[in-house]
């Protein structure tokens, strides 16, 4: 929600303009012209007592005009009353009384006058009165003694003081008595009550009378008021009556209302025009009135009707002729109603339709002065003229009186004179003094010259040309140097000489020219304009919702012209922000910290300038949990329910949408706290459901979106009545701990269930389908019952029932349980082992007779365990291992066995007891598997044409080895792989020399083990043969040549020389010559420049962009990843140099790679060396 501030700115400004413009032409004070009162005191005028009494009157005019007062319609002599001075330069009188002067000897009507020697202009009538403040006369006051359920009025009868006093009622602690619809206040300051109650009981009820003029209060005696009850009355009437003679008060009854005040059924009221119309009606009644107000006839005024003091007062503000009528009051209570009529006159004292105004006029000129007054009745006109009555004027055959309008024509400079018109009737007058003063005066322009306006885009702009001239001047306006008269829509043109540009545009920037001119001469003026951007708000702050505690954030950015500073404020709810440090202001945001519940409001940002302000708001919404709910109570008590009603809390602005009832049982519990239902937010009262023989209370959570409340006070007590137990206990077993016991468990009832007091349990059981008689037996305060001497698991029917001092529950459910379990008395037969491959074996057995298993049968149990494994002939520690087969299975699957490897197991029954005894041992044997990969492969002795393998056995045989297989094929320099050679290696082996290999020469090994099964996991390595020495001691000799050197320069020289023609030809949107070739020839081998960045692309060999033979390319890290080993060398390729320690290993970082797949080296950003230049040709 943004608000724009700027149109309303620019209207003040337009509204001032215009205002400037009605009240004429002003009169520069250095010409010649008569007085003008511009300040003088009220009509009305109190005076304090105690300070000195100033009555104003100042003057304007040339020559200075000089002063004169009357006092109560003779002419005041000033200089023969030492107490009186007047101010210097000024008509203000200064009367002093602070030494021992007396304010009501100077009280009267005093007029000022100010004359030069042209003309004299009077001030109103000034009614001077001083200010009183009388004390109540005494008088003794009378007890009020006054039944119960009476009227009652207290009177407080305040002397009459100047102003009227405002009345209070208090009591001897200076606090206000209570007022509201039963007792209040009247508009005559009587204290009124509709009916007494024995609160209303006190000593002192007393009247105070502020009087404000004189900041003094005056105090009335204390009223004491005595209320009889009926029932104190009675007693009283009963003690000092026989009893044949004591009927007693009768007791309180109810009565239709009558009115208080005002007396009768109508009565009228007259007010005038502009004022406050308070109407009042006080009614008396039991049970207390309610007072509504009507007017016959038509409507109250919306906006102008208010109703005070508990409606008994209605107030109309700012009353016209349209209100008056007839008002009725009417007060009703159960019993009836009663009414009053106000008939209402509005009357008015004059008010002006249209004041006269200043007239200034040339020699030879025309004018008029017009007087237009109205009121209720209608003001008679009178004119005076320099403050004597035109009748007796000197006459001035250049004027004419018509009524409310004196006409002048062919005016001369002995015309200039002060005028004055009176317009009266008996409610009041009204008297305006207006000049006409002839002049001959060339044009002058009164604004500043070269004056700066600044205004904001798409806003009026008015600029100013006050001028004066005699006769009145016609304004001209020109835009620039040399600009045209300006005319047309775009333009307003006010008599006052002021330039409006309804809505300004940037292009209105610029120098403006006014002209005045009249008969005798002309002038003109430049003024400037300049138009702002608007400043807006494009980030507004947002609507938030936050709980209390937390912090929130306002955003507020604007756009301005950058000729303009402007300022952010932020206000909260039109006022200023609370001063709290938890409320931090960044350039364009608000935060407020640690959230409560006085942040909830309106924020408003404010971006405002020299020229502008606008501002956006946004609202903050703090919500919390509910406040707890109160006011608890339970109505309609039975002996199974009870209504329970509460008045919900605040809640705190998130709408409540449960609320949770809780319990205690303060007999059975106290001080635990239970669920009882919930309802919904809307309902705030529930029926509840009770059990007997507990001792409630009550409490209410409010449950909302944010979450619960606390819990509220708990309700008062409410005591059930015994009864039979409602229920049984729950969750009744049989279950035996032992073989030959039975034991019986339930969930004993809670205290509230017992529904009375001796609450035991009768606890039953018999064999099943043996046909034996219940055996029951009673207990109390525990929840199971051990039977023993019983058969080993034997089902039985169970039935545990509830029984209290008023008798049992509803005959109770069976339920059939067993007596105890024992270990199982056989083990399984017939186990045999069938083996399905060399780690997975299935397992059958025959299942036990059932009545051996003496228990429930859980399932069967196969123990086994590993006794050696068959390759390496030795044994190791037992770890046995357990599978559980659940129910009456005869077969399970042991997985995860080792390959050839010798097993054992066994089996056993299980029931809730434990295991039974085991079956045999069962020996069996897994068949050979592959092997895993051999444990390590180390390639150690590099020469310029062998390389030295040697490897450990495989981690797992799972076998007889027969033979190690070896794979190798040599890795050229493109990164492809050669053909793959394999040797056969005898299983007794450990390393193998490789003869008649390539030098410098890259080889990658594949090495697996193999039994009869098959081959196993392969290892993979890659190694390096050596450098011829005498090749490479060429190469460095090569490298260290001036030629060579000299030729590696002049390359690099003649590339920055290419990169910087490039660059200019980029530049110029050209294309360079090799650029020309490239596209000519579009070479396959050669990638281009690249357009984005503007460097070379790489070259690379043709191979690049061909599938590899045997692999893939590595990625683009040029890492190679290796299936089986964390070690690495140097990764091969171009550009580097392969080294080697004193043994033959090769040092660096390397890499292993994935079956088949070739390995890339580094590609380096760097130039490469003469060494690896010749490399690349090897």
């Amino acid at each position: 929600m943004m608000t724009k501030k700027t149109i309303s700115a620019s209207r003040a400004f337009l509204i001032l303009f215009l205002c400037q413009m009605i009240t004429a032409l002003e009169v520069p004070l250095d010409l010649s012209q008569p007085p003008t009162i511009t300040q003088q005191s009220p009509k009305d005028y109190i005076v304090d007592p105690r300070e000195n009494i100033v009555i104003q009157c100042e003057a304007k005019g040339k020559p200075p005009p000089s002063f004169s007062w009357t006092r109560n319609g003779t002419h005041f002599d000033i200089d023969k009353d030492a107490r009186v001075t007047v101010k210097p330069n000024s008509g203000t009188l200064v009367i002093n009384i602070m030494n021992g002067g007396k304010a009501e000897a100077y009280e009267g009507v005093y007029q000022c006058t100010a004359r030069n020697e042209r003309g004299a202009a009077i001030s109103n009538n000034i009614v001077i009165r001083s200010s009183r403040s009388p004390l109540w006369t005494k008088e003794k006051v009378e007890p009020k003694h006054v039944r119960e359920g009476d009227p009652l009025v207290l009177h407080c009868s305040p002397p009459v003081g100047l102003p009227p006093p405002i009345i209070f009622w208090m009591d001897n602690s200076f606090q206000r008595l209570p007022q509201n619809e039963r007792v209040s206040q009247g508009l005559n300051g009587d204290l009124y009550f509709s009916n007494v109650k024995p609160e209303d009981t006190r000593e002192d009820y007393i009247c105070y009378a502020r009087f404000n003029h004189t900041q003094t209060i005056q105090q009335k005696q204390p009223i004491s008021v005595k209320v009889f009850s009926m029932d104190s009355l009675n007693e009283t009437i009963s003690a000092n009556l026989s009893g044949t003679d004591f009927y007693g008060a009768k007791p309180l009854t109810e009565r239709r209302p009558t009115l208080l005040t005002p007396v009768g059924s109508t009565s009228n009221k007259v007010e005038l025009r502009g004022n406050v119309l308070l109407l009042e009606c006080i009614a008396e009644g039991l049970p207390t009135p309610v007072i509504r107000w009507i007017k016959e006839g038509g409507e109250l005024p919306i906006n102008r009707t208010f109703f005070e003091n508990f409606k008994k007062t209605l107030k109309i503000i700012e009353v016209s002729e349209a209100d008056s009528g007839k008002y009725k009051c009417v007060a009703r209570n159960p019993l009836g109603s009663t009414h009053h009529t106000i008939t209402v006159t509005v009357k008015a004292a004059p008010y002006w339709i249209t004041a006269p105004r200043n007239l200034v006029l040339s020699p030879g000129e025309d004018g008029t002065l017009i007087c237009r007054a109205n009121g209720n009745p209608k003001p008679n006109i009178s004119w005076l003229t320099n403050g004597v009555p035109i009748a007796i004027a000197p006459e001035d055959p250049s004027r004419k009186v018509d009524g409310d309008t004196i006409i002048f024509s062919d005016v001369q400079e002995r015309s200039s004179a002060v005028y004055q018109c009176n317009a009266s009737n008996e409610y009041g007058y009204l008297l305006a003094n207006a000049f006409v003063n002839v002049l001959a005066e060339p044009p002058r322009i009164l604004t500043p010259a070269n004056k700066l306006y600044q205004v904001i885009a798409n806003n009026p702009a008015l600029l100013d040309c006050a001028f004066f001239g005699s006769p009145v001047p016609e304004i001209e306006w020109f835009k620039g140097v040399k600009g045209s008269i300006l005319r047309g829509d775009l333009y307003v043109f006010h008599d006052n000489g002021t330039l409006e540009i309804p809505v300004a545009q940037k292009d209105s920037t610029g120098t403006y020219t006014c002209v005045a001119r009249n008969k005798l001469g002309k002038v003109q003026n430049e003024v400037h304009l300049e138009v702002k951007d608007p400043t807006m708000i494009i980030k507004q702050p947002e609507y938030k919702i936050i709980q209390r505690g937390g912090q929130v954030s306002f955003e507020c950015t604007i756009k301005h012209d950058p000729t303009l500073i402007p300022t952010i404020t932020w206000v909260k709810d039109n006022g200023e922000l609370p001063d709290d440090e938890r409320f931090i202001i960044h350039k364009d945001s608000l935060a407020i910290m640690n959230v409560t519940d006085k942040d909830d409001g309106t924020y408003t940002c404010v971006a405002n300038t020299t020229l502008d302000s606008v501002s956006a708001s946004a609202v903050l919404t703090v919500v919390d949990r509910p406040n707890p709910p109160f006011d608890l109570e339970l109505t309609d008590q039975l002996e199974r329910s009870i209504q329970l009603s509460w008045i919900p809390g605040y809640d705190n602005n998130s709408p409540i949408t449960n609320f949770v009832i809780e319990y205690e049982d303060g007999m059975h519990e106290p001080g635990v706290w239970h669920y009882q239902t919930e309802v919904r937010g809307t309902q705030t009262t529930v029926q509840l459901k009770l059990s007997p023989y507990v001792n409630y209370s009550f409490r209410v959570i409010a449950v909302n979106e944010i979450g619960r409340s606390q819990p509220s006070e708990a309700s008062e007590q409410y005591l059930t009545k015994a009864a039979k137990p409602d229920e049984n206990p729950s969750g009744v077993q049989g279950i035996g701990s032992e073989p030959d016991n039975l034991v019986i468990i339930w969930e004993p009832l809670k205290g509230f269930q017992s529904n009375g007091p001796g609450l035991q349990y009768k606890v039953s059981w018999r064999q099943k389908d043996v046909g034996d008689e219940w055996t029951s037996v009673i207990v109390a305060n525990v929840s199971k019952y051990i039977v023993s001497g019983t058969p080993t698991f034997v089902p039985y029917e169970i039935k545990v029932q509830a029984l209290n001092d008023l008798g049992y529950a509803p005959e109770p459910a069976e339920v059939i349980g067993h007596s105890g379990e024992d270990l199982p008395m056989v083990a399984p037969g017939n186990v045999q082992v069938h083996i399905v491959n060399s780690t997975l074996a299935k397992v059958h057995w025959d299942p036990v007779p059932l009545k051996t298993v003496r228990g429930r049968l859980q399932g069967y149990r196969i123990y086994y365990w590993k006794v050696q494994s068959l390759s390496k002939r030795r044994r190791r520690h037992v770890e046995k291992k357990i599978l559980t087969f659940s129910g009456n299975k005869t077969h399970g699957m042991l997985p995860g066995l080792e390959p050839y490897s010798s097993y054992k197991l066994n089996v056993r029954v299980v029931n809730g007891k434990g295991e039974g005894p085991a079956s045999p041992d069962k020996l069996f044997k897994t068949p050979e598997g592959v092997p895993s990969s051999p444990s390590f492969l180390k390639i150690t002795n590099p020469t310029l044409d062998s390389l030295t393998l040697e490897w450990g056995l495989p981690t797992h045989p799972n076998g007889v080895l027969i033979a190690y297989t070896l794979k190798f094929q040599p890795i050229n320099s493109t990164h492809e792989f050669g053909p793959l050679v394999e040797i056969r290696i005898p299983a007794n082996e450990t390393s193998l020399i490789l003869s008649n290999l390539n030098y410098s020469t890259r080889y990658k090994f594949y090495f697996y083990a193999q039994t009869s099964v098959g081959a196993g996991s392969q290892i993979t390595e890659e190694a390096v043969t050596i450098m011829d020495e005498a090749m490479a001691s060429r190469q460095v000799d090569i490298a260290t040549q001036g030629w060579f050197i000299g030729l590696m320069c002049a390359v690099a020289l003649l590339i920055l020389i290419l990169l910087i023609v490039c660059f200019i030809r980029r530049n110029k949107g050209g294309k360079y010559p090799v650029k020309e070739k490239e596209d000519a020839h579009a070479d396959p081998e050669i990638q281009p420049m690249k357009e984005d960045d503007g460097t070379f692309g790489e070259y690379s060999d043709a191979e690049d962009h061909k599938p590899l033979k045997k692999g893939s390319r590595t990625p683009s890290d040029r890492t190679v990843k290796k299936e089986d080993s964390d070690d690495s060398l140097v990764d091969y390729g171009e550009g580097v140099n392969g080294q080697f320690n004193e043994d033959g290993s090769f040092i660096g970082q390397y890499s292993g790679k994935k079956e088949k797949e070739p390995a890339e080296g580094n590609e380096s950003s760097e130039a490469p060396s003469p060494v690896n230049a010749m490399n690349s040709f090897v």
